[in-house]
């Protein structure tokens, strides 16, 4: 139905566009919010630049990596390199981050309306930052979950204590072999449980998170809703973008946001349904504060 050569930006000034956001947060009768990796970016939490070096600079001297996403697809000759990598990469982004203003900011606005998230992200900052649970749906996986690789059962296992297991004994850039996780069902190698082919399990919390969000759109989507898009890129926008042009478009009642710096356009469908505003996630959450 859309085209990307067919989106438009808004014509509103900025502050216009903060007001109108304002008033549609206060009116709505619920609001979808829609999280890509730029809230997480926002939040400092970046794949790149100084914070790839503070972690993994031995891996860009040893192998070339220059970010951390690039790193997650690098062809490691042993799993003991892979898991070296990847125990590394959970620990920063998952257990030991912190929680980032802009999702503490982002409940401020929310936690007394009726909201639901929907995200891409897999670095649990919604339930650090304390989000009813109940009111998100983690699509595409969670850093803090296991899975068999081949996957054999569709269920999911909890990291954190092996994860923290291999970066402590980890040695030039390998772990032990004995910490190798291998599934208990089979006995094949493990992967992280994150949607990238085919065998992404989607366990029994997937699936009653997917029906949670089925049911609250099913609920409003003849109603006055706020669909707010934060931080949600080109790489796979039929998950939340497309989706939520779509809805848009059906509903004359509702109203389309997108807030991300260098990335902000709507269809010209709904146009005059949308708010566009192009600057850093967290200075737009901190001024409807």
């Amino acid at each position: 139905m859309f085209l990307r050569t067919s989106t438009c930006k808004s014509i509103r000034t900025c502050c216009d566009n903060i007001e109108r956001l304002k008033n549609e947060l206060d009116t709505a009768d619920a609001i979808v919010i829609g999280v890509g990796a730029g809230l997480s970016a926002s939040a400092g939490m970046r794949y790149d630049g100084e914070r790839f070096e503070k972690y993994f600079s031995d891996f860009h001297r040893k192998y070339g990596i220059t970010d951390m996403y690039s790193g997650g697809f690098y062809p490691f000759d042993t799993l003991e390199e892979y898991w070296a990598w990847w125990s590394r990469h959970i620990l920063v982004n998952r257990y030991e981050a912190g929680v980032g203003k802009p999702y503490t900011d982002l409940l401020e606005l929310v936690k007394n309306r009726d909201y639901f998230v929907l995200t891409t992200n897999v670095d649990h900052q919604f339930q650090l930052a304390g989000f009813d649970r109940k009111r998100l749906f983690y699509m595409q996986g969670d850093y803090g979950l296991w899975q068999c690789s081949k996957p054999c059962h569709n269920r999911t296992y909890d990291n954190e204590e092996a994860v923290r297991q291999m970066v402590v004994r980890q040695k030039d850039m390998k772990i032990p072999a004995e910490l190798i996780p291998r599934c208990p069902v089979c006995g094949a190698p493990m992967n992280v449980n994150l949607r990238c082919d085919d065998t992404f399990v989607e366990d029994e919390g997937w699936h009653r998170a997917a029906e949670r969000y089925s049911d609250f759109i099913r609920r409003h989507e003849n109603l006055h809703i706020l669909f707010l898009e934060l931080g949600v890129g080109a790489n796979t926008p039929v998950i939340i973008k497309y989706p939520f042009w779509r809805m848009t478009a059906k509903n004359p009642k509702a109203v389309y946001v997108c807030v991300n710096q260098g990335e902000t356009f709507c269809p010209k469908e709904i146009i005059n349904q949308s708010v566009c505003i192009d600057d850093d996630i967290g200075r737009t959450l901190s001024q409807l504060l």
